[in-house]
């Protein structure tokens, strides 16, 4: 019942975003990929035979380790192209990372990899905000590290405040490092305009303040400062990014993640105020939008590049079962219920009959890949002690769930459709699958 639930908001939300832009079927998602007519691109190959499946590969864990490059990830890059080095199939990187631009984390890649990556083949957790234009035109606070102003911009946000911004329009307000207090008594602030949303991009580097902050903002329907008097509620808009509770770096155990941020600021304000946090969305994997946006992207690289063959398959390679796996059979699960969606408004078109599916979502279906596989490799998070299990097809499901509050623990959705060594072994269980060889 609860997957039931989040398939049908994961529904009401692809058609509530994309059809504002992608009104019609094959429209962009964003900047395309080229503008030139369908044909060879620089860096890919030209084959006599066009792919039919493409690859979202998952970085932290599956190609690197912090800075450290997984050796598998060469191989698999080696794999992946031709003699010229150039992609013999499309690829999308898709990663929960938010506290970066697009063309940063390209350059990144590049540089540990060997291997010139391209910024359209770059999905961050923040990348299908730029659908959310209904937000666009308010007063936003932004939240995270890195070029967060900038990257809000980039994805249109207009009238951005950051939370440094806040912190020195009201300096009473952030207390808790007391070399950081003002030394005497600040005139108080009247001409600050009332935040309307915030966006959480990342994790923050001062999460004690930006907790206050965002708390004060919350409380005070987004004029931080102001008295007290009733807790507003619903509360302002929220759109939060990357929801991973752990992620694997160069240390041996996980990381803390930005879900263990948003678990911070959700207990906190139910704890303040007896009310849940909700929020207006949440983005980056597992979320059925970053995915259906991964696979736009898919779509129009294989546009761009000349390979013709319709996409019938996916396939997300990733190393957190609450995160690459639950989001790729959250997809997966969500492809299958449009596809009878769209079988239904089939025959109730030839039958003279009303559609039982909203317009918008029949559209948004009209050019849903197929199916999307899950490949769980053991190089990050799930193996975290660094063996690999005797088995890799035993079951995969955890004891504690990890993922965020608002999706429901499911064990077949953190069950893999693989489970491999690396990412080198998903590459060549892939190609067997579809049969295919390099040329």
């Amino acid at each position: 019942m609860a997957v039931c639930c989040l398939l049908n908001a994961s529904r009401a939300a692809l058609g509530r975003w994309l059809p504002v832009v992608a009104g019609r079927r094959g429209a962009n998602f964003g900047r395309r990929l080229c503008s030139r007519p369908a044909g060879r691109a620089p860096g890919v190959s030209q084959r006599t035979s066009s792919p039919t499946f493409g690859f979202l590969f998952d970085i932290d864990g599956v190609l690197l380790r912090g800075q450290l490059v997984i050796p598998a990830a060469k191989k698999a890059l080696q794999k992946l192209t031709d003699s010229k080095g150039q992609f013999c199939v499309p690829v999308a990187f898709v990663t929960n990372a938010g506290n970066c631009s697009r063309d940063g984390k390209a350059e990144e890649l590049s540089n540990a990899l060997g291997f010139k990556i391209s910024p359209d083949w770059v999905i961050l957790s923040h990348s299908p905000l730029r659908l959310f234009h209904t937000f666009h035109n308010k007063r936003i606070l932004v939240s995270g590290q890195g070029p967060v102003a900038q990257n809000a911009k980039d994805l249109g946000f207009q009238h951005i405040v950051t939370i440094e911004d806040v912190r020195k329009a009201f300096p009473l307000l952030d207390m808790v490092d007391q070399s950081r207090r003002p030394k005497e008594l600040p005139p108080p602030t009247t001409d600050f305009p009332a935040i309307e949303g915030i966006v959480l991009f990342g994790e923050p580097v001062r999460w004690e303040t930006c907790l206050q902050l965002i708390i004060d903002v919350l409380l005070s329907n987004g004029n931080p400062g102001a008295d007290l008097s009733t807790v507003p509620y619903p509360h302002l808009p929220i759109l939060a990014c990357n929801m991973d509770l752990l992620w694997m770096a160069e240390a041996k155990m996980p990381r803390f993640g930005h879900g263990t941020f948003l678990l911070c600021l959700e207990s906190i304000y139910k704890k303040m105020t007896g009310k849940e946090l909700k929020y207006e969305a949440l983005i980056g994997k597992p979320s059925t939008v970053t995915y259906r946006y991964a696979e736009h992207i898919i779509k129009q690289q294989m546009e761009c590049h000349g390979w013709m063959s319709p996409l019938r398959q996916l396939y997300a390679v990733g190393d957190n079962p609450m995160a690459d796996i639950y989001g790729a059979n959250l997809y997966n699960r969500y492809l299958q219920a449009q596809a009878e969606v769209s079988v239904t408004a089939m025959v109730a078109d030839i039958q003279g009959k009303e559609r039982h599916a909203p317009k918008e979502d029949s559209d948004v279906s009209l050019s849903c890949v197929p199916s999307c596989q899950s490949i769980l490799v053991c190089t990050g998070v799930y193996s975290r002690h660094g063996d690999m299990p005797a088995d890799c097809n035993e079951s995969t499901v955890e004891t504690v769930f990890h993922g965020h509050r608002d999706f429901h623990f499911d064990p077949d959705l953190v069950e893999a459709s693989h489970v491999v060594r690396d990412v080198n072994d998903a590459v060549e269980l892939v190609f067997q699958k579809e049969n295919w060889e390099r040329e």
